[in-house]
């Protein structure tokens, strides 16, 4: 049933995409919903398990991890509550997965700091509730057939219950994701057949990808990716111990303790010892060993197979130095990499991008932003390769920021905190303002106070004809954004960039940096900045262009 949900959301993620009624180019709700469920997916057929509550286990865990974007990790939540709802039962009654329909909703509806009527939190709770009057008939069709009935009735109320869907005569995008999840799942109880994935066999270049992802592994420290989860012999036993006694024999660990089990991820050179200290908390389940020194080396070999054989002459060597003896060599041991006391993690887009946020002392950059939300599992893996006792997180954009969060509990063997940044600009006076002599709780506040000292613009196309605010909107237009807000619209790119930026100006403006785009040519920068400097010479305001590379945004502009 849930992986026929999965794939039917898949199949129609453009569908829910376009949805979106802002006119940028950022529709990606189709994208991240599918791309959460089809881990789910994943990880459903690697397991044989016949027992609903482990089932429902891998989806939580699967979604967790896989989440994307608000809606993304809103769908995770979903299944977390259903997960919880059904532990410990190998089978169910129709009114009891009803009820888990509906534990989900509700655990869905506590992740939304602000939960909004009119949304997927809509759909999904009275979903729920049909499939609660649908299963008094002792039947599961039935009580689905109830379910997608109501959900699909709250689904076109959607329409009414938010100004800005009213306006564009659409439903809600996350509320049709959702609705496509549970008609596929009917669809399979009707028929009895799983509704096939559209997508194809294998990724595109996925052979150059894996190729290019083995030769910059490189030497691996930790050969053997381990993954299991311990079933506890009492609920109330805790998994810091274990954590604490796992944690030096390896790197990229997740110990995750929710309720009556613990998820385990480590990469380690003693899966034993790991085991052994598992089995002291109870029983191990759904274990999984690989060894990726062996993956790497298979990879790099086939691919060497396949390459045509290139004679290679032979290197001159050094002469030997006969009067040194074998004791006096000795071998240098690798160096211990130590802990620092701050790290940072950010999300951007454009190499132009990271690297200004790597000169500013940002560890790892995690590639994503509009369009291409990174998943939770990619901001994981960042700040477990930090070495650092704290890291801080720039999720740099509003539809990562739940995703980053969500991976705070993900993280057992060092403090995570978020700054709640929704853009470059913000991100990089964050830096610029935090004080490596102070500690954690003092940079959080001066950081986080930091977001309101920049004023942030972005300036991109439309994708679509449409009217927001009264205001007529052509496929192509120049869209010019403060904040969320459309307040410029033009057909000249250049016209837009010179208001936003005298808009932007007060009194006390010192800074304007501007980032261009990879759509955007130096010599069209050069000019603009060569104009914007002589128009703001006698105010003493600076003004500096910087290649950004961004993709989707001409111009993103930091006044402060």
């Amino acid at each position: 049933m849930i992986i026929s949900g999965a794939n039917n959301l898949y199949n129609n993620k453009q569908t829910v995409d376009d949805l979106n009624v802002f006119p940028v180019p950022d529709g990606d709700t189709g994208t991240n919903m599918s791309l959460t469920a089809m881990a789910m997916v994943e990880g459903l057929k690697s397991s044989d398990t016949k027992s609903v509550s482990k089932a429902a286990d891998i989806m939580a865990y699967a979604t967790l991890r896989g989440a994307r974007g608000n809606s993304g990790v809103i769908l995770s939540q979903f299944f977390r509550g259903i997960s919880k709802n059904l532990k410990g039962k190998d089978s169910v009654t129709p009114a009891e997965f009803a009820d888990a329909l509906a534990e989900g909703s509700r655990a869905a509806y506590k992740a939304v700091m602000k939960p909004t009527e009119g949304t997927i939190l809509t759909v999904s709770r009275e979903a729920a509730a049909g499939a609660i009057e649908g299963a008094k008939s002792g039947e599961l069709e039935t009580a689905m057939l109830e379910c997608v009935t109501r959900g699909n009735e709250a689904l076109l109320m959607t329409t009414q219950m938010l100004p800005a869907l009213r306006e564009a005569g659409v439903v809600d995008a996350g509320g049709q994701g959702w609705m496509y999840v549970l008609e596929g799942a009917l669809e399979f109880l009707k028929t009895g057949k799983v509704i096939k994935s559209k997508a194809p066999k294998s990724a595109p270049q996925k052979k150059q990808v894996e190729n290019a992802q083995a030769k910059v592994t490189g030497s691996i420290k930790y050969k053997y990716c381990t993954e299991f989860i311990i079933e506890k012999k009492k609920k109330s036993l805790k998994a810091d111990s274990f954590r604490d006694a796992i944690k030096q024999k390896g790197n990229c660990m997740l110990v995750i303790d929710d309720d009556d089990v613990v998820k385990v991820h480590i990469h380690t050179n003693h899966p034993g010892f790991v085991l052994e200290e598992a089995i002291k908390l109870g029983e191990i389940i759904n274990l999984k060993i690989d060894n990726m020194k062996r993956q790497h080396n298979s990879i790099i070999n086939k691919e060497t197979e396949e390459e045509p054989k290139v004679p290679i002459k032979p290197e001159k060597t050094a002469p030997k130095k006969e009067n040194v003896k074998p004791q006096q060599q000795k071998k240098k041991s690798p160096k211990k990499e130590e802990m620092k006391e701050y790290g940072f993690v950010a999300v951007c887009a454009g190499r132009g991008m990271a690297d200004i946020l790597t000169d500013l002392g940002v560890d790892r950059v995690v590639e994503g932003g509009q369009s291409m939300n990174p998943s939770t599992h990619d901001i994981v893996r960042a700040i477990t390769r930090v070495k650092a006792k704290t890291v801080f997180v720039f999720p740099n954009n509003k539809n990562i920021i739940m995703a980053a969060n969500q991976a705070i509990d993900l993280i057992g063997n060092k403090t995570v905190i978020v700054i709640p940044t929704v853009n470059i600009p913000q991100s990089v006076r964050a830096l610029m303002d935090f004080n490596p002599n102070k500690d954690a709780e003092y940079n959080e506040k001066r950081m986080t106070k930091a977001l309101d000292k920049v004023k942030a613009g972005q300036i991109t196309y439309a994708v679509r004809n449409t009217e927001i605010d009264g205001k007529a909107i052509k496929k192509g237009d120049i869209l010019g954004l403060y904040g969320s807000d459309i307040q410029y619209i033009s057909r000249d790119l250049d016209d837009v960039l010179v208001e936003m930026i005298a808009d932007g100006i007060d009194d006390d403006t010192e800074y304007v940096t501007v980032y261009y785009g990879k759509d955007v040519k130096r010599q069209t920068a050069q000019k603009m900045e060569a104009l914007l400097t002589e128009k703001y010479a006698d105010d003493e305001i600076e003004v500096s262009f910087k290649r950004g590379g961004q993709p989707l945004y001409y111009y993103i502009i930091s006044v402060e």
